[in-house]
């Protein structure tokens, strides 16, 4: 998502609403992050481990700010722990002065070494629960009690369309995304009444940093051969969507 996408039209969809994007130091949650800004929001970009790539996202959207006011603030944090998700809400509240309006769940992570299920270790299992499906069910714990009621107020996890592919040497990532995908479902049932929506994305084969870690060549051309239209998907092609999500219109 180009610079230049950030604009300052005196009304935006998402004009002064707070959202909190986690993993969006890079890939598809930085795309998102950006996306959400240049539809007026204010954003907390969340990073695990990367600061330098958190403050550049947030350097590109406050520069492109006419006003003196930031429009996004860093902060890391840790999603399967849950004082530091806490801490993603407190900051936000803190920087903002407002409640979070939308949550954005990205971060995640996947065996690089794509084992089958005999040769899948259960520390890596457990490491990866931890934050696809752990950290998920903590950042929905706390925004269902702290985003906005009343109107406005959206959460939008992001799963993967490994989900339906059922792809071999795959599996503890998809059953992870699994579970988000049922998640959003209950928790959709049970925000009823609240004015807050639940929502979930499932992005085909993205060309990230994460998608080609541990990939050879041969592989990547395996996966565009299967893609419908030829090629990866790009993280511009899953922003918008979550944009309209995060608006009044989704």
């Amino acid at each position: 998502m180009a610079t230049t996408d950030l604009v300052n039209p005196s009304s935006l969809p998402l004009q002064d609403r707070v959202a909190i994007v986690t993993g969006s130091s890079r890939g598809i949650g930085k795309a998102i992050a950006i996306h959400l800004a240049s539809l007026g929001a204010k954003l907390v970009i969340n990073y695990a481990s990367n600061k330098d790539q958190a403050d550049l996202v947030a350097e590109e959207i406050n520069s492109c700010c006419s006003e003196n006011t930031p429009h996004a603030t860093v902060v890391q944090a840790d999603i399967s722990v849950p004082a530091q998700v806490k801490l993603l809400f407190d900051e936000a509240e803190r920087v903002f002065g407002s409640q979070v309006h939308v949550l954005v769940n990205s971060a995640a992570i996947s065996n690089t070494k794509y084992p089958t299920i005999a040769n899948t270790s259960v520390e890596d299992f457990d490491r990866i629960f931890s934050v696809n499906c752990r950290g998920t069910f903590l950042c929905c714990k706390e925004a269902a009690k702290r985003i906005k009621q009343g109107g406005g107020g959206r959460i939008i996890l992001l799963s993967s369309s490994s989900v339906g592919a059922l792809r071999p040497n795959s599996a503890t990532y998809t059953a992870s995304k699994a579970a988000v995908e049922t998640m959003t479902k209950i928790l959709a049932k049970e925000l009823k009444g609240t004015g807050i929506t639940a929502n979930c994305v499932a992005p085909g084969p993205i060309a990230t940093e994460m998608f080609f870690v541990g990939r050879s060549e041969e592989h990547v051309k395996r996966v565009i051969e299967v893609c419908p239209h030829g090629r990866l998907g790009e993280t511009k092609d899953v922003a918008p969507l979550v944009g309209f999500l995060a608006s009044d219109a989704g």
